[in-house]
C-alpha cells in the first residue's frame, strides 16, 4: 500500500522497505517480540512445572498430593 494514509498521516509499514525508512521502530518491535516470546516460556514452563496442573486425570488425578513430603521451592 504505497502512500496509505489515514488521519492526513502516513501509516508506518512493517516490510522491509517501510522498516528502512523507520528504522527508530526497530527496537519497539524487538522489545515487544522479546517480551511476547518470554511470556510464552514462562507460560510453557508453569504449564510443565507446576504440582498443581494434571495433564493426564487417569494416571494421576491429585498430582499435588505428592508433595507432602517432598519440599516445593
Amino acid at each position: 500500500m504505497p502512500n496509505s494514509k489515514l488521519f492526513g498521516r502516513e501509516t508506518l509499514s512493517f516490510s522491509l522497505k517501510g522498516l528502512r525508512k523507520n528504522y527508530a521502530v526497530i527496537p519497539v518491535i524487538m522489545a515487544t517480540a522479546l517480551g511476547a516470546g518470554g511470556g510464552s516460556l514462562y507460560l510453557i514452563r508453569l504449564a510443565f512445572r507446576n504440582p498443581d496442573v494434571s495433564w493426564r486425570r487417569n494416571a494421576n488425578p491429585e498430582p499435588w498430593q505428592e508433595y507432602e513430603t517432598k519440599q516445593y521451592k
